[in-house]
């Protein structure tokens, strides 16, 4: 037994969510503690000799000095095992659907339930036998916990030994379901164990994040591609299109598991992500997305002592199904509601603030969370490999993305994502600024590209960027004097960068067949564009006119060419690059034609 178990202090001071209180000797740091007569949960977060400062994760209101403060002996943990997944937890993983069938519609302060359901059934079956030798990481067992997902019952990271004894068949998760000998005598194991959430789970090996992860959204995945294992920022002003853009994340990307944590977001927008989730369905098995989905909801009229923790409950249990083998997407909405309950609790503890008030470790504390994610070789004897990718939305004030939260940020992931507040005013969905965002992991991924969809990806990549920057400049030249003031070459990239904005970037969330786009089909999008442009130019050498090039009918089909149903994309592609070819040969054709009778080309710029 822990020896900080008996200890029992008690309240001198009072201070929102921060409570301080004496006669805590021989307590540890973050420490799991029942405060005042409610026991509301809260955590040592500072020690000074015998006395402790407690964040509490409940409403305070009405607590008092003089009530006591008794420790649990533990950190603040979770508990992982079946039930996890389609299930709905709060920022301390308190099942919110259990807590309602207690005190109802709005939660009473003190109420508690099991995390995991101890009374539900599970259909255990055996990985193992008697006598095998078992590491830390290998799979006890397995139980089909969803018809989407397997959930492998795993051997605690800090057990080893030998399995004496196994039991398949229907099991509670607090049930026994094997015994293990170790060099300290028997040990038996339900399905379910605890981990600290502040301590990440071990693994054996980081491996290069070398393979993208999928999102069927085409600037993301061709444009700024995030890697299996990779972390990524998505900042962007109130409307830009934040939570959208991490449903289609969450909806799309080719992870096996999404953890989605509402950190500290406006009730309303938890509230929609809670009823949305259920009805959305997985594009793959054509089961409902919640099935591989676990979420985490603390709102911002919640205590915000517990956003603090949810990133931390969140992280862990993503940790958990990476080490099953499982590519985990987690997404986290939004960091910047997380950071400001670090300044608060910061303020409460009257330490020295760093800039517009937040904490002075406010970087390192974001960066120990973002370096949580990896794609690993994980524990155990059989070689699994699992990935855990982090998608943070920030939520500046007025966009400005000079603020703390999103440079501290910035400086860890290696994706930015940065929506524009101008490109949602124009209803271009995603909003992402094709000329601030960036990815680190473009030359990582560019082998997979390669060898599973074409090697001139990069390159094609690489143009369609350096032509929107073109676009860019050519824009302020319009604005000072004019579009006639252009030369055709000029002309012709902006619209073929228009082509790109419209017809590449613009991808509509809510059209059943643009909502998602197969790499193959990406890449082949980008392709027809730019072979149109390249034509484009060659003709223009011909004498042909832009004017000419502009009105040829193929570029509707170029246009309409995202509207093609996956299982059409080759066949249909495959034509209009040809009547491309026919279209420019025609004119180039009539151009020469014109030469040679009256001395002239083209139809005019």
């Amino acid at each position: 037994m822990n020896t900080t178990e008996n200890i029992t202090g008690t309240i001198i001071k009072v201070s929102g969510p921060v409570v301080t209180v004496e006669g805590m000797l021989g307590a540890n740091m973050y420490d799991v503690v029942n405060v005042g007569d409610l026991k509301l949960l809260g955590e040592i977060i500072e020690l000074r000799q015998d006395k402790a400062i407690v964040q509490v994760y409940e409403e305070t209101s009405m607590l008092g000095p003089g009530e006591s403060v008794s420790s649990t002996g533990s950190p603040l943990s979770v508990e992982l095992g079946p039930g996890l997944m389609s299930n709905i937890f709060d920022g301390i993983q308190r099942p919110l659907e259990k807590l309602k069938a207690v005190s109802g519609t709005f939660l009473d302060r003190g109420v508690t339930s099991p995390s995991l359901d101890r009374e539900r059934r599970w259909d255990y079956k055996s990985a193992v036998k008697a006598g095998d030798k078992v590491q830390p990481g290998d799979v006890l067992g397995t139980v089909q916990e969803t018809p989407m997902i397997e959930h492998r019952v795993l051997v605690p990271p800090n057990l080893s030994g030998q399995v004496a004894d196994i039991s398949d068949g229907s099991h509670r998760v607090v049930d026994t379901v094997a015994r293990l000998s170790t060099g300290g005598g028997d040990v038996e194991l339900p399905m379910y164990h605890t981990w600290p959430v502040r301590q990440g789970r071990p693994y054996r090996e980081k491996l290069p994040p070398t393979i993208p992860l999928l999102t069927g959204q085409r600037i993301f995945d061709t444009f700024f591609p995030l890697a299996k294992g990779g972390a990524a920022a998505i900042p962007g002003g109130f409307g830009t299109g934040k939570t959208v853009s991490q449903h289609q994340l969450a909806k799309w990307s080719d992870a096996q598991v999404v953890v989605y944590i509402g950190c500290g977001e406006r009730g309303n927008e938890m509230t929609e992500v809670l009823q949305a989730f259920p009805r959305l369905q997985d594009p793959r098995s054509g089961r409902p997305l919640m099935e591989r989905t676990v979420m985490i909801a603390n709102t911002s009229n919640m205590p915000f002592a517990a956003r603090e923790a949810s990133i931390y409950t969140g992280i862990t249990l993503a940790e958990y199904f990476r080490d099953m083998g499982y590519d985990v997407a987690l997404m986290a909405d939004s960091t910047s509601r997380w950071a400001e309950a670090l300044r608060e609790i910061s303020g409460r503890l009257e330490e020295m603030p760093g800039e517009e008030g937040y904490p002075a470790y406010l970087s390192s504390r974001a960066a120990a969370f973002y370096e949580r994610s990896g794609r690993v070789k994980t524990m155990g004897t059989a070689d699994k490999m699992g990935s855990l990718s982090i998608v943070g939305a920030v939520s500046p004030a007025g966009g400005d993305f000079s603020e703390p939260v999103t440079q501290a940020t910035l400086r860890i992931v290696k994706v930015f994502w940065g929506l524009d507040t101008k490109l949602a005013y124009q209803r271009h969905f995603p909003a992402i600024n094709w000329l601030t965002s960036y990815s680190l992991y473009v030359d990582d991924v560019e082998e997979w590209w390669g060898a599973n969809i074409d090697k001139r990806w990069h390159g094609l990549r690489a143009k369609a960027l350096g032509l929107l920057q073109e676009e860019s400049e050519l824009q302020e030249i319009v604005r000072l004097v004019g579009l006639e003031s252009l030369s055709p070459r000029d002309r012709l990239i902006l619209e073929t960068t228009k082509s790109l904005r419209e017809d590449f970037l613009y991808q509509n969330a809510y059209h059943d067949i643009d909502t998602y786009a197969s790499p193959a089909k990406q890449f082949g999008n980008l392709e027809m564009i730019l072979n149109f442009h390249d034509s484009a130019l060659g003709a223009l050498d011909r004498g042909v006119g832009l004017a000419d090039i502009i009105k040829l009918k193929v570029r509707d089909d170029i246009s309409k060419a995202r509207f093609v149903p996956e299982d059409q994309v080759k066949s249909t592609y495959s034509s209009i690059e040809k009547r491309i070819g026919k279209s420019f040969d025609l004119l180039i054709k009539k151009a020469d034609d014109l030469e040679r009778q009256y001395g002239t080309k083209g139809g005019g710029a």
